[in-house]
């Protein structure tokens, strides 16, 4: 990878491990669900008008914009508001990479490797240990909705591995279409009555949150995404994703000065391994296993 797509695969980094952060001041005035009908909205208006339907069949779109728009950043923004904090939250959602490796092998048979197998154990410890601690950053019910919001997004996963080459932005321009309205319903039926007068009394920090948010997070990050996607090997490009906890972890601490007991420390360290295992341990193994075969070859060549 040239200095080029390194600096853009660590841009997308910062700012996915930042939002975390970022979407925690805006829950500060406005109610969760709102909040992230909001965000969706200032995406897919106006640029529906001038980006390109996706070369891919509209249920994909509706599908996406249900579990992922609706179901995963409906549980995500309502834990975050008051029972998961911002570092947290960007952890436990990396469940979404076991969860879709479960999943591929229960719907489409797929093998799951010894390294998989490992890391998902790992991870899973490191999971429970957040059951176990109830005087930290989430409570028992924040764990839950992050993972529930966690296996939303590997069914979201699923759909898109299936779709072939599609152009991410214009996907997720169109993808965003469909969460505003089911989601400003159930924050009428479970919020307010009064969404234009709450609307009216949010103050400047909250809308550069939405901002960054749907614009910075949603449209120049996955734009990104998928430039580093179609120039690079996902192989190549998808361990970057290891680094967004650790990067909202930090940037919690920085920005919102919430700090880790130990016991999340414990946990937060096997979930991270475990993932790394799952994601890079087959390759590090042919890695090492490449290394060795050409020592043993130039011992060869020697005598």
């Amino acid at each position: 990878m040239d200095v080029k797509s390194l600096g853009c695969a660590l841009l997308v980094v910062f700012i996915w491990g930042v939002n975390f952060s970022v979407i925690k001041f805006g829950l500060e005035e406005l109610p969760p669900i709102m909040f992230s009908g909001l965000r969706f909205l200032i995406v897919a208006l106006p640029a529906v008008f001038f980006v390109p339907f996706p070369k891919t069949s509209a249920w994909n779109i509706v599908g996406v914009g249900l579990f992922l728009g609706v179901l995963k950043f409906g549980l995500l923004f309502v834990a975050m508001k008051a029972d998961v904090s911002a570092g947290i939250a960007s952890l436990l959602l990396q469940a979404q990479v076991i969860f879709t490796i479960l999943l591929s092998v229960l719907l489409w048979k797929e093998a799951i490797s010894r390294f998989q197998a490992l890391g998902m154990l790992l991870a899973a410890a490191g999971f429970c240990l957040f059951f176990l601690n109830s005087q930290g950053n989430a409570t028992i019910v924040g764990v839950s909705m992050i993972l529930c919001a966690a296996l939303f997004w590997a069914v979201s996963n699923l759909i898109m591995k299936r779709m072939g080459q599609v152009n991410l932005l214009h996907f997720m321009v169109w993808v965003s279409l469909i969460p505003p309205l089911p989601l400003f319903v159930l924050s009428y039926l479970f919020e307010t009555q009064h969404p234009l007068t709450l609307l009216a009394a949010t103050t400047a920090k909250t809308w550069i949150s939405l901002a960054y948010v749907g614009y910075v997070s949603t449209l120049i990050a996955f734009a990104l995404w998928g430039w580093l996607l179609r120039n690079h090997s996902a192989a190549t490009v998808t361990p970057f994703a290891l680094l967004i906890p650790v990067v909202g972890m930090l940037g919690s601490g920085l920005l919102l000065d919430e700090r880790l007991t130990g016991l999340e420390m414990t946990g937060s360290s096997l979930i991270l391994f475990g993932l790394s295992i799952s994601i890079l341990g087959q390759r590090l193994f042919n890695g090492i296993n490449q290394r060795r075969q050409h020592l043993n070859r130039l011992e060869r060549e020697d005598c």
